[in-house]
Parts: C-alpha cells; structure tokens; sequence
C-alpha cells in the first residue's frame, strides 16, 4: 500500500477550523454566525464546525445566509440556474437515454478554502507537476527510473496510454503537460489527498469562470468581505503561455483550439477558452500538413499554425501514427511535431500519467526526480496486480473503493460499502481476469459543503480540480480555487456530472498583499 499521509495535514486542518483549546468558536467581532437546523453529522465540514457555525473564513457568508429573507437563497439559486441555461453552459452525458445534452447542475453555496490550507496545496500541486514532466520525459527517452527499479518496466509498457510511438519525444522544455487538472479529496480530519491526476485533455475550468461570474452577481457583499483571490485572469494566462510555446523562430504565433468538434461531451468548454482568448477554434478537417507544416483552411487561403492547444485525444491526434480510422485529427501532425514546426499542448502521451496504477508511484517519482518527500499525499492505494495486495482486496471488497485503471467519469468503480453482494462478486472476477487493470483503495468519508436541496440546507460530499499551468521545468502556476464538484445525491460520494454530479463556486481567502476579485 502505498504513501500514508503526513502529520502537518491535520495541524492544517486544525488551523483552519479556528478553535480555541476549549473546542469552542472564538471571534474578535462577537458571537459566531450558525446555521440554524444544519446537520454536520460525522462529516468534516468546510464551511461549519460540527456545531454548524461558520468558520473563520465563511463567517460573512453564514452570515449573509441567516439574514436573508425566507425563501431567497432558494429563489437566487433558480435564478442563477435560469442564467446558466441562457448561457448555454452545457455538458454531454452520452449513456443517457432521456438526452445527450445536459446542463451543468450548480449549487449556490460555495466552498470557501482558508489561506494556509490554499499554500499547501498550491505548493504540493507545483511540486507534483514538476515530478510528472520529469517522469514523462524519462519514460519516453532514457527511462532511468526504470532501470533503477522504481518503477517495473512492466507497469509502464502494459499502460494502454503509453504511446511507443513517442518514443524520443522532447517537448520544447522538456514540458509535456503544460495544462492539468489534478483531483483532491478532503478527509473526515481535513487533511489533502491526491486521487488522481488528469494530463491529457482536462475539462471543466470553464464551469470555474463562468460560476464565479454568477455568484459575483448574486453575492456581492458576502463575496467581497471574504476577500477572495481572482480566476477570471485564468484565459489570459492560458493563451500567454500557449504563444510561449510556439517555435522559436516564430515572432507572432498562430494559436489555435483544435476540438473533435460539437458532439464531444465539453465541446461548450471549447468554444468559450477559444473565444476568451481570442482565437480560432477548429476541427481536423480544418487543418492540413504540407511540408511537415501545419495550415489552416480559410476563405482567404490557408493560414499557417504554429500552437495547437488540441482537446482531442492522444490517439486519435494522426491517423498516420496513431489510430488510422480517426477522422478527427490531422494526418501528418506527428510529422509536423517532431520537426519542430508546431507546438502541441498538452504533449502526446502524456496519458500515461492518467493510469491509476501509474498513480502509485507518483510519490517515489517526487523523491527519485526531486530528492523531496511529498507535500501533498496520495490517497493509501492497494495494486491488484501484486499479489499480496490482490488477495486484501479480494478480502475486504466490503470495505474498499475499486477502481479500473483507465476509466473516468465515474465509471469502471465500485464502492464496496454501497454495493451489492453481486456486484461486489462481479468485480472480483474482473479483478482476478486482469489484475493489471485495477486499484483499491479504504472509502474516505468525504469533506461536505452546505448544498441547496429544495428548499433547505444539507450537507453534500465534495472534491476539488484545481488547474495548473506548466510554463517551464520550474515555472507552475496553480489558478487559486478550481472547479468544486458535488455529489447532489444523498450520501453519494461519485461527484462526476456524469454520475448525476453538480458544481460549486471556489473562495480562496487572500493572504495579506494578494490580489483580490473586484466585484
């Protein structure tokens, strides 16, 4: 089992709970804003003690909650989802027989993170990012890490994302995820945990720019006196660091949004970063390759591109290379790549980093690459192709959280407490088909956040992605907050909006002599 977390996590959590010795709520103002008739139950709460009183930095918001009228926060929520469907803010649920095409639930109540536990994250967040790339770049050239036998070749290789065919591969910089999205968890004590990292294509910061537009709108004091740090700079940042990567040679680069185009389940996400930053969006059948070049198609002939910040995955990039009935990318993009003529962001290949066996051993890469113990744990994580770990969970499906290795979305996972004698039987035999293919880990009693159910407040489980931008070996910038998602269903812990899943606006509290959102 693999990285146990680190002692600091609960003096943290501590910190921000804002106790004093006595266990009681103190404040320099006078008495603590509750929530009245709010239940915490067993569950660490971020907004309230187990008293259902605010914490240090949610005070103005409770405050602002008790104050309002009977019925308005629920008539503010109903508007602000009005506003959201004008927007067309939208996601794509392709198993889903009753439409495709959803709205992204959003819940009126945000999550408020404190300063200090914002510094441990933003810092185990570039530590990580930083790790990642070194990996990356020594799985595809030298493969050091390999051969000094921290990680099994045999991990590596038989991960369905690991790409032989970018194999010498180096990235301008050395940087392969330029962009991620990395999944955190809060326990029942407060304490960070990694549970998994997305590098290829991550989605969702749309959500994170357009709900903190509309709760500036709904809340404006409450959002002001919580002096929360900006995200609206996240498009600007975005498409400076895209011209960065262009080729060398290149003085005003073209950057493009390449999408597998209006049926793809964040196609919404797609068109809003383009036009944020001000540039085309376009399809495969856009572009095309002449002289290992790349070229857009437009009414004033072609258009020569030089950084694609490409939201089609990896193998469906080059139907040269990788998959050859792909119809999505651009034939002889790996070609164009390779000599350098355009930037890619993220890299291909990058996908092996998803696996969730691979995950594993994210914390021996941060001490192998960095010579640094992990700032930010993973969750503890059974393998089930080792044996020993194979039979604990055989033994413990009950008590565990199994996972397929390559699956998202909430799908390929079984919650072992919630689940059924059958499908808990239906999983072992998966498990004992193809070990390879799955992890375990204990099921963590999620942290909650007050969320709207009808007309009343109840607490709901949350994780977080915070996203990252990857500039250079040493130049991360982590946007302060990220996207909050809520498992709407009582006593779910799948927060995914595929499974039924919402939203929340991040507040991350300023420290002294940070910028502050402007209202």
């Amino acid at each position: 089992m693999q990285n146990q977390p680190q002692q600091t996590q609960s003096q943290l959590a501590q910190a921000q709970a804002g106790q004093s010795q006595n266990g009681q709520m103190q404040s320099q103002s006078g008495p603590v804003p509750c929530l009245d008739g709010y239940e915490t139950g067993s569950f660490f709460d971020e907004v309230v003690d187990q008293d259902a009183c605010a914490r240090p930095d949610a005070v103005a918001l409770v405050d602002l909650i008790n104050r309002l009228p009977s019925g308005e926060l629920n008539r503010r929520q109903l508007a602000i989802e009005r506003s959201l469907y004008q927007m067309g803010i939208t996601f794509t649920v392709y198993s889903d027989s009753a439409g495709t095409e959803k709205i992204m639930p959003f819940d009126i109540v945000p999550r408020i993170i404190a300063p200090d536990v914002w510094t441990h994250i933003d810092s185990g967040l570039k530590q990580r990012i930083r790790a990642l790339n070194r990996f990356l770049s020594d799985i595809y050239n030298e493969r050091k890490i390999i051969e000094d036998g921290i990680i099994p070749a045999s991990i590596v290789d038989s991960c369905p994302a690991y790409l032989p065919q970018c194999r010498g591969l180096r990235p301008p910089h050395d940087v392969w995820c330029h962009i991620t999205g990395t999944d955190l968890v809060r326990d029942n004590d407060g304490n960070v945990f990694v549970l998994e990292d997305n590098l290829r294509c991550p989605s969702g910061v749309s959500y994170v720019l357009q709900n903190r537009s509309v709760m500036k709108r709904n809340f404006p004091q409450a959002f002001t006196a919580s002096m929360v740090r900006p995200v609206s700079d996240y498009p600007a940042r975005l498409y400076q660091m895209l011209r960065r990567m262009a080729p060398a040679h290149i003085t005003n680069p073209n950057v493009v949004v390449l999408t597998p185009g209006v049926y793809n389940s964040a196609y919404y996400e797609h068109s809003y970063l383009a036009h944020q930053m001000g540039v085309e969006l376009v399809e495969g059948r856009d572009l095309l390759v002449k002289d290992d070049r790349v070229y857009m198609r437009t009414t004033d002939g072609l258009q020569s591109v030089d950084v694609i910040y490409r939201r089609v995955d990896d193998t469906f990039l080059d139907p040269k290379v990788f998959n050859p009935k792909s119809v999505l990318g651009v034939p002889g993009l790996m070609s164009a790549y390779r000599a350098g003529n355009v930037a890619l962001a993220n890299a291909p290949g990058t996908g092996v980093a998803d696996d969730k066996v691979v995950y594993a051993y994210v914390p021996e890469m941060i001490r192998y690459y960095l010579g640094e113990e992990p700032i930010l744990s993973n969750v503890p994580t059974y393998l089930c192709d080792r044996e020993e770990d194979r039979a604990y969970v055989l033994d413990h499906l009950d008590e565990l959280v199994v996972k397929a290795a390559g699956e998202s979305g909430g799908y390929g996972i079984l919650i072992g407490p919630h689940a059924t004698p059958d499908e808990r039987q239906e999983f072992a035999e998966k498990i004992i088909e193809n070990p390879r293919n799955y992890i375990a880990q204990p099921t963590l009693q999620l942290s909650r956040v007050p969320t709207m159910v009808g007309d009343h407040l109840e607490g709901r489980h949350v994780d977080l992605r915070p996203y990252i931008l990857c500039d250079g070996p040493d130049d991360v910038w982590v946007l302060p907050g990220g996207l909050t998602r809520v498992a709407l269903k009582k006593g779910c812990l799948v927060v995914n909006s595929s499974q039924g899943g919402g939203s929340k606006d991040t507040w991350v509290v300023a420290q002294a002599g940070e910028a502050i959102a402007r209202v």
